[in-house]
């Protein structure tokens, strides 16, 4: 299968465009990386990219967390103006099969259970509250304390920042597309990526970025709020190896089916900074109690319909993990 990789040069697509290789494909890579005329925003660049294509693999993406709205039409611009032109030469290509890299962030805060109410969906967190150190968010009707669990598929979207916004667009574009050409699409949700060919020292890669650039420079890894947020860390093989079943399954034409993509191993930053730190043999991390307004406490997967449908499973442990990470180089943007 000859299968266009958007964004291939980057972290998560490098690794997608080496299993692809590896299990017999033809992967064909497009990043303005490796060629400044190579943006997915070019309707000219998109179709001659997709000639004797049998699917796309859709990494490109502006991504991290969005400053406020200063940088909300640079992020709608490179994700969603991207994406619609993207399907828009699919659709006259007749090429019907998408992965999207989609990402758990479309949630908002996760899955939370309140003894008396049950599962409630608490709203973003007050400002009085995370500047008191108040971080965990109450129930929405009677201010208990809740349970954090796992976030299924058919949780409702709800974003919490301008990035997060525009990654659920990207899901309801594709979602439209379908229906409307008959294509097949994925989204594969992922959760916290990490692992080999990380961009260092960016806003846009991830806490574990940040930690591993902090452990390369001699530095403690600065851990936000008191550490004690759940995230689901997976590592990037486990996530390329993800899309190749979303590519190679065959999924109903006219649909989007999302996948959460995560380890089902839930650690809080806190726990993730220490393992990476003890692995580098570097500084312990320092708590700052400083927070992200666009944050959310708790986020991790219930990735069963990812395993059930298309027998993915994630093979990298958080432990082997974090050592190969702590001894991995980072790479720029």
């Amino acid at each position: 299968m000859r299968v266009l990789v958007t964004g291939g040069a980057g972290f998560i697509g490098s690794h997608v465009v080496d299993v692809l290789r590896e299990h017999g494909h033809e992967p064909v890579v497009f990043d303005v990386r490796e060629r400044a005329a190579d943006d997915v925003r070019d309707v000219v660049a998109v179709a001659r990219a997709l000639d004797g294509v049998d699917a796309v693999c859709h990494q490109a993406a502006m991504v991290g967390l969005g400053n406020g709205v200063d940088d909300a039409a640079e992020y709608v611009s490179r994700n969603d103006l991207g994406t619609a032109v993207l399907l828009s030469a699919m659709a006259r290509a007749g090429v019907g099969r998408l992965v999207l890299a989609g990402s758990m962030v479309v949630y908002g805060e996760g899955r939370y259970a309140c003894p008396r109410h049950g599962d409630v969906r608490p709203g973003p967190r007050a400002v009085d509250d995370l500047d008191g150190g108040r971080f965990e968010p109450p129930c929405p009707h009677c201010g208990a304390d809740l349970a954090p669990g796992l976030v299924g598929e058919d949780a409702p979207g709800d974003p919490r920042n301008v990035y997060a916004a525009t990654k659920l667009a990207q899901e309801h574009l594709a979602a439209a597309w379908a229906r409307s050409a008959g294509g097949a699409a994925v989204s594969l949700r992922y959760h916290n990526v990490y692992g080999p060919r990380m961009p260092r020292d960016t806003p846009y890669a991830g806490v574990a970025s940040f930690f591993r650039s902090a452990l390369a420079r001699g530095e403690a890894p600065r851990v936000f709020e008191d550490g004690r947020q759940r995230r689901d860390f997976v590592h990037v093989r486990d996530v390329a190896a993800a899309n190749l079943a979303a590519l190679e399954a065959r999924p109903a034409p006219g649909t989007l089916t999302a996948y959460n993509t995560g380890s089902g191993d839930p650690h809080t930053v806190g726990e993730m900074a220490t393992a990476l730190a003890e692995a580098y043999g570097g500084p312990a991390p320092v708590v700052t109690g400083e927070y992200r307004l666009g944050d959310v406490r708790h986020i991790t997967a219930d990735s069963s319909r990812l395993r059930a449908d298309l027998g993915w499973k994630p093979e990298v442990g958080f432990d082997e993990g974090m050592s190969e990470f702590a001894r991995a180089g980072l790479r720029a943007l």
